[in-house]
């Protein structure tokens, strides 16, 4: 046990009169490798925030610039969020914006954590970075990239699906046209750009758990379900919360390239592919309201907001050590 003298708390008080300078010289190397970030962030969220004024008011730019428009742009109050809320497709595209999303939640983390546990389990380093290469490549592909592939696959004149489907003597199906099936592409297609990432985040978890407890299992004749049920799951559960409560700060943002891209942005399918995202985005186009751009975004940021402080307090409930603060 270490013991505290009179000398090292003299010494530690000394530490603390040195005062901010004496800190800033003994971590400058660290300031300065958090610098890039800490400007990134303070130039392209923090400045910004002071721009959703414009929600609260009818913003017309004007050749005087942003600040003149601003200036001179009307108060307007909560005018702007009533779009939000006052249009019969309210309710769509709110249920299809949360509903999306938990799915996303729920199915990408089950998906994500069965396919780290999978990878964990391949003793072939190259084997497993040829994996995890091919899982990781979707991400990094455009939604409009993606769109053609799944064009290819679902057009009603030259798609392979169609193709295959007239081989069998069987009629084509105007994909496009047909909002029943568009619920489970969009999801199958989210989970597939996603699950890449995700499942490295928890690989890197897993190979981070201490053998001992695996060897500890295997001398109690833990089987390898056993072992994954006892072990590797419990030392996931703090990380699989904290990005679960960071997903659900996001549960009213939905990806815009997925819902408009992939569907074409189809108007037969809006009934399931409308979200909050490409309805402000179709509403931008067609009337030019920035200020109804900004309300919405706004209304999203503060939601998510709410979201996180709430499940975050409603896991330190339960349990204070997965919290995210």
């Amino acid at each position: 046990m270490k013991t505290f003298t009179k000398s090292s708390f003299k010494k530690g008080e000394q530490m603390k009169k040195k005062g901010f300078w004496y800190h800033f010289n003994k971590n400058k190397m660290l300031l300065l490798m958090a610098l890039p970030g800490a400007l990134w962030l303070i130039f392209f969220f923090y400045i910004p925030v002071l721009g959703n004024v414009v929600a609260f008011k009818n913003f017309t730019y004007s050749d005087g610039g942003f600040f003149k428009s601003l200036q001179e742009s009307p108060w307007v109050g909560f005018d702007n969020f009533k779009f939000l809320f006052s249009s019969s497709n309210a309710y769509i595209i709110t249920r299809n914006t949360v509903l999306y999303n938990v799915v996303f939640i729920i199915s990408g983390l089950v998906v994500a954590v069965m396919f780290a546990i999978i990878l964990s389990e391949i003793r072939s380093k190259k084997m497993v970075k040829v994996y995890q290469t091919s899982m990781l490549l979707p991400y990094f592909l455009s939604w409009v990239i993606i769109s053609y592939f799944v064009y290819s696959f679902l057009s009603p004149d030259k798609g392979l699906v169609n193709s295959i489907l007239a081989g069998q003597a069987g009629d084509g199906i105007n994909w496009y046209n047909e909002p029943k099936y568009w619920p489970f592409i969009l999801v199958f297609m989210g989970i597939w750009k996603g699950v890449g990432y995700s499942s490295i985040i928890y690989f890197a978890s897993i190979m981070g758990i201490d053998p001992t407890y695996y060897e500890a299992a295997m001398i109690d004749g833990a089987t390898k379900w056993q072992q994954i049920k006892n072990v590797t799951l419990p030392q996931l559960a703090p990380l699989m919360t904290i990005l679960t409560i960071l997903a659900v700060g996001n549960i009213f943002r939905a990806d815009f390239g997925l819902f408009y891209q992939v569907p074409r942005n189809s108007g037969a399918l809006y009934e399931v592919t409308s979200v909050l995202d490409t309805y402000i985005y179709n509403g931008l186009t067609s009337s030019g309201d920035i200020g109804m751009a900004s309300a919405a975004g706004l209304y999203q940021s503060v939601v998510g907001c709410i979201l996180v402080i709430g499940t975050n307090l409603l896991v330190r409930k339960y349990d204070e050590e997965s919290a995210l603060f």
